[in-house]
């Protein structure tokens, strides 16, 4: 029986992981749609979203028949409890990828605003977090959780960093307000994706440890 339900939690677990890795793939092309201005790459993104939703869907039905039938306890449970909560933190992140993606299509025929590099750079620190929170997950390692937890910070003040820097953009050049008004709305999806990864490194400590950090700060998690 145990046997049985270890094989089980790895498949689970190899379903997430797949989840991740799309995940991730639909982070990368936004952020390169809106870096090279390209359409193409913005539709490849919206198109990739019923597959993402697919798997969230495919994540809980076997999370819910693992919980009804197999009846896990402790760590076995608290397993199948934190990847359906990163199942759900990862759609949410498709999602935001995908806002990015529509606003890169509004902005692509018209002329660059001054501070792409910096809104670039600003997403490449959200996907490496990501990326770190998923690198968490795969192995179980709750130091290298907590460690994705302090770099949100960094990324909040590039959302406020960005933010003022293209309100004053608007305040100086009134015709450049519509494009403005979408960057900071795709600056505000940078920072949730964040966010979201932030989440799913707290569930992987909740996983390996069996703490719930949400709404502690950094340092009474290392306690």
């Amino acid at each position: 029986m145990q046997f049985h339900l270890e094989e089980e939690l790895n498949q689970l677990k190899l379903k997430a992981l797949s989840m991740a890795a799309n995940t991730e793939q639909i982070i990368r092309k936004s952020i390169r749609a809106y870096e090279k201005r390209d359409e193409f790459l913005a539709e490849q993104v919206i198109d990739s979203d019923a597959e993402i939703n697919k798997q969230e869907v495919e994540i809980d039905e076997m999370s819910l028949r693992l919980l009804a039938l197999e009846g896990p306890v402790a760590s076995d449970l608290r397993f199948i409890l934190g990847t359906t909560r990163i199942s759900v933190d990862l759609e949410r992140i498709a999602d935001e990828a995908v806002n990015m993606a529509e606003r890169s299509m509004l902005l692509s025929s018209r002329p660059v605003l001054p501070f792409r590099e910096e809104v670039v750079d600003m997403a490449e620190k959200a996907l490496a977090m990501f990326k770190e929170a998923v690198r968490a997950y795969a192995s179980g390692d709750a130091e290298l959780a907590l460690s994705v937890c302090k770099m949100d910070s960094d990324v909040d003040m590039l959302n406020h960093k960005n933010v003022r820097n293209i309100i004053e953009h608007m305040i100086k050049e009134t015709p450049a307000i519509e494009r403005s008004v979408h960057t900071i709305i795709l600056v505000r999806r940078i920072e949730r994706i964040a966010d979201l990864a932030t989440n799913i490194a707290e569930s992987v400590v909740f996983m390996v440890r069996g703490v719930n950090i949400k709404h502690q700060s950094f340092f009474d998690t290392r306690n």
